[in-house]
């Protein structure tokens, strides 16, 4: 894929090698990230964010959980939900997801890694690693984070089966306004319906 900027068209370029690398590591993860990915550049597309934000969410959604590159296997890959002490570990890969794109130093580097640290901030500020709220939070990561949400709860995963469409959008209809922007979700609404990643009925 190339982006229109020629900037976050050379760090998609050059950080291909992290996307490899989080393959290795979880497979799982890395096409669960290409998947936001899409997802998340529909909603933006339809939302009418421009071109650079377009690109700087592009290379977000990617490498919004390459973090996790940096979590012990043993609880990556754990088949069951995690404890208290093992989800505190967990949600670190959202900021050393933030410090591994930022060391890449590329230009546009810093405007995607600060993208990648929000992506688990909640709308009511319940969220992590910094508990903002609403419009504090980059209308990018709000994407990314309806995106992702909806694609974890649309595929198998170790500790729980794929979900409908239609029970993933009756969670998410609870969640928003809490956990995601309840105008993101509007426009989530009517992008899903016809996208690609929409998940089977039944």
């Amino acid at each position: 894929m190339e982006l229109d900027d020629p900037i976050f068209n050379a760090l998609h370029m050059y950080t291909k090698a992290l996307s490899v690398a989080l393959g290795y590591r979880d497979l799982l993860t890395r096409l669960h990230s290409d998947r936001v990915q899409g997802l998340s550049v529909e909603i933006g597309v339809r939302y009418g964010l421009s071109n650079n934000e377009i690109n700087a969410l592009t290379i977000a959604a990617s490498f919004h959980d390459i973090g996790k590159i940096g979590i012990p296997d043993h609880i990556l890959r754990k088949p069951a939900r995690l404890d208290e002490a093992e989800w505190k570990t967990m949600k670190q890969h959202s900021e050393i997801g933030e410090k591994i794109m930022a060391a890449t130093e590329l230009e546009g580097a810093l405007q995607a890694s600060i993208l990648i640290r929000h992506h688990h901030e909640h709308y009511n500020g319940m969220g992590y690693p910094d508990g903002l709220a609403g419009e504090n939070i980059p209308i990018c990561s709000r994407i990314i984070a309806i995106a992702d949400s909806y694609d974890a709860m649309a595929v198998t995963r170790a500790y729980h089966n794929a979900r409908t469409h239609q029970e993933i959008i009756g969670i998410l209809d609870k969640e928003s306004g809490a956990k995601h922007d309840p105008n993101l979700m509007h426009i989530f609404y009517a992008v899903i319906e016809t996208s690609v990643y929409k998940a089977a009925k039944a």
